[in-house]
Formats: structure tokens, C-alpha cells, sequence
């Protein structure tokens, strides 16, 4: 039986979407062994592909980045969403700093270094719609803390999130020191007062 033409073009955008899989697989493992170090033609490589099929997906590094964790920025989000419902807006706003800290954590702090830059007109538009997404989200539950919580008015989202990634970033330069990331974090606690400004527990 003859093959049609969309018979010809189905097994290509199968092996495109097989390449596709394969990259983000190996991107994840390549930058969780190297972190920020990484190449992308290290990745194309390993994953068995020429350099040109990877950016053909994958124009950039923050555009694989991503796609590898933009269904953990949603998460993420939701969580902070779920947050905005808890009894005290003071520990819902820690209790997602600590989420956004462990998240940016990921292959060995690469997350941390793309999330600290502030974005520019060079950054991927994908990257930028991250940072805006984790940024709306920190700003609603610091107001609603500021609001009916104890959280000081000098407070600033951005400067929390820089914070909160920069923290995550060292953590992941010490490995060896499991515990380091919870007494970072501890200090940025220190900054945002518990319920009815009592000192926080020892």
C-alpha cells in the first residue's frame, strides 16, 4: 500500500519528540553532575545528537532550563496559592521561602544562578514568565503578611527571593554540610517576626 505524505512526516515528529525527551533527560543528568558548569554540546553529546538538533529545541541554556523545571515553578506557585489560606500569613510566607530555596537547589544550585540574575531584554521569555510567576507569587503572600501578619513594611519581595536563592546557591557549594540550607534559612527567619512579635522558638 502506498504511503501518504502525512505518513512520511509522522515518524519524523516521533523522532523529534524521542530527541526532545532524550535531551531533557540528560540535561537534568549532566547539570545535576555539573551544575551552572555544564555545556550544552557536553549534553548533545552524551544524549547521542548533533549540536544542531539540541538547539533546534533549545535555542539557549535558560530555554532547556525551562523545560526542565517549568512544571516545578507551577508547583511552586500553587503551593504559594494554598498558602495564602493558612492561619498565619507570617508562616506561610516562611514556609514558601523554604520551598523556594529547596526548589532552587536543584542540579547542584544551577537553578539558584538563573533565578538570582534579574531578568533583562536578553533573557528567554520563558525564564522571564518564571521569574514573574515566583515574583507575583512572594508579593502576594508579603503583603497579605505585612497586612494581617507581623512582616515589616520595609520588607521587599525581591530582596527576600535574591536572598532566599543566594542561600540556596551556598548550600549547594558545601554539600557535605546537609544542615547548612536549614540555619541559612534560620537567618532569614530572624527578619520576619512570628505572631505576635515573640521571639522566635530555640
Amino acid at each position: 500500500m502506498n504511503s501518504s505524505p502525512g505518513d512520511d512526516r509522522r515518524p519524523q515528529r516521533a523522532d523529534a519528540r524521542d530527541n526532545r525527551e532524550r535531551l531533557l533527560q540528560t540535561a537534568r543528568a549532566v547539570f545535576t553532575e555539573q551544575g551552572p558548569h555544564a555545556s550544552l554540546n557536553q549534553i548533545a553529546q552524551r544524549a547521542g545528537v548533533g549540536p544542531g538538533t539540541l538547539y533546534r529545541h533549545f535555542p539557549n541554556l535558560q530555554a532547556l532550563l525551562v523545560a526542565i523545571i517549568g512544571g516545578d515553578v507551577e508547583a511552586l506557585c500553587a503551593q504559594g496559592r494554598d498558602l495564602l489560606e493558612h492561619p498565619s500569613p507570617d508562616e506561610a510566607l516562611r514556609t514558601w521561602l523554604g520551598a523556594v530555596a529547596r526548589h532552587a537547589t536543584a542540579m547542584r544550585g544551577l537553578v539558584a544562578t538563573q533565578m538570582i540574575a534579574q531578568p533583562t531584554p536578553e533573557t528567554s521569555t520563558t525564564l522571564a514568565a518564571c521569574h514573574q510567576a515566583i515574583h507575583a507569587t512572594g508579593t502576594a503572600l508579603l503583603g497579605r503578611a505585612r497586612q494581617h501578619g507581623n512582616a515589616p513594611a520595609q520588607l521587599d519581595i525581591a530582596d527576600l527571593l535574591m536572598l532566599t536563592n543566594a542561600i540556596a546557591w551556598a548550600s549547594e557549594q558545601t554539600p557535605a554540610d546537609t544542615g547548612l540550607l536549614d540555619r541559612l534559612l534560620a537567618l532569614i527567619n530572624t527578619g520576619l517576626p512570628y505572631p505576635g512579635h515573640h521571639e522566635p522558638p530555640k
